[in-house]
């Protein structure tokens, strides 16, 4: 994720990032994807949000209160999270009777998670 701060400028057909004493020039679409990626990254960035996909992995239709169960949370915080993860494209609901069952409509997301699962970052 590029931090603003980093971002040089943008003009019209480029965004103009300065790293060191080098200048790499990202044009409109290289530079649309990197919104993409960071407000996927934006959405998961939570522990909830993340044992969300990580439950929905391993069992691909759970409704809320199964969902807090499993997680041990709180279903009001649960919901929040869960509606906002449905408004952004990230899970998908579908109701069933008096429940509403969650899927992950991305499931490409896991991989992301994999992925920083096996990051040797500094932390």
């Amino acid at each position: 994720m590029i931090n603003p701060i980093a971002l040089g400028y943008l003009t019209e057909h480029s965004k103009l990032i300065e790293l060191s004493n080098s200048t790499t020039y990202i044009n409109p679409q290289q530079a649309e994807k990197l919104e993409r990626i960071a407000f996927i990254l934006k959405t998961i960035a939570h522990p909830t949000r993340l044992g969300v996909i990580h439950l929905l992995e391993q069992f691909p239709r759970l409704s809320v209160s199964d969902i807090c169960e499993k997680l041990g949370t709180e279903q009001s915080l649960t919901s929040h999270h869960l509606q906002n993860m449905k408004l952004k494209g990230i899970l998908s609901a579908k109701k069933e009777g008096r429940s509403v069952l969650y899927t992950l409509k991305e499931r490409d997301v896991s991989l992301i998670i994999e992925c920083l699962e096996n990051c040797n970052c500094n932390m």
